[in-house]
């Protein structure tokens, strides 16, 4: 048994039409791994908050969604994985306040939208501190927007009460190509800023599939169906030449 947890994130995970049916590319790499161990899947999508709990229970047997690595993280789980980490800036199309984003001090000033408890929330609260210890403007109020969800956060940014969005590049760019007259991502960075991450399968530690899920991924990328997955959802520069179990993760606080 998969989770997703990535319900409504294009292209990573999101429903089908019948508003039940998880795809995306997170649910079709765990139809790849099911595949090649020969499991039959059955896949649940629960809110990021849940997931850990889920694994630690023993509800769910995998977490396939969007999870970076983080040596923290592998105090209690296993990895295997699957695709670099890319994060990235949203804006609104016509907002042309907002810089190129490239470091600290290009978000100065702006309302800037996250998602609690990610990894991309540990960065901008990092930047927004660079630029307070340097004398610069901190992020508007201080503080930055939360969203739990993207289809909030997308209209706050189409509306301009968000200058900008840091979240999965892949689900921004998605955004940005099918409406490119409302969004544009103005910049993007490694989510183990400033050290790089990947993004990774998490089974409970010591439960012995991680090494297997690692195997099958490899499989998948050495018959090719690997690279034809991620370059039908656009995420061909995400691709990564190997999966590792237990990669270096982001390091602790």
């Amino acid at each position: 048994k998969v989770t997703t947890t990535a319900g409504g994130l294009p292209p990573l995970g999101f429903l089908a039409d019948d508003d039940k049916t998880p795809i995306g590319n997170e649910p079709n790499i765990a139809v790849l791994v099911a595949d090649a161990l020969g499991l039959e899947l059955e896949l649940e999508v629960k809110a990021w908050a849940d997931w850990p709990l889920a694994l630690q229970s023993g509800d769910v047997d995998a977490v396939i969604s969007n999870v970076t690595v983080t040596e923290e993280r592998k105090e209690l789980y296993d990895f295997s994985s699957y695709r670099n980490d890319q994060l990235g800036w949203l804006a609104g199309a016509s907002n042309d306040k907002v810089p190129a984003i490239k470091e600290a001090k290009d978000i100065a000033g702006l309302t800037v939208g996250v998602g609690s408890g990610t990894n991309q929330e540990k960065i901008l609260l990092a930047w927004n501190q660079e630029n307070i210890d340097a004398g610069l403007e901190p992020i508007k109020g201080g503080e930055p927007e939360y969203y739990e969800d993207y289809k909030d956060a997308l209209l706050a940014v189409a509306s301009g009460r968000l200058d900008l969005y840091v979240g999965p590049n892949a689900s921004l760019a998605y955004s940005a190509a099918t409406a490119p007259d409302q969004y544009k991502v103005v910049g993007t960075l490694n989510g183990g800023w400033p050290a790089t991450a990947q993004i990774a399968v998490a089974t409970l530690k010591g439960s012995e599939l991680a090494p297997a899920v690692t195997a099958a991924i490899n499989h998948a990328i050495e018959d090719g169906s690997y690279t034809e997955l991620l370059e039908h959802w656009g995420l061909e520069d995400e691709a990564i030449p190997a999966s590792e179990t237990n990669p270096p993760g982001l390091p602790r606080p």
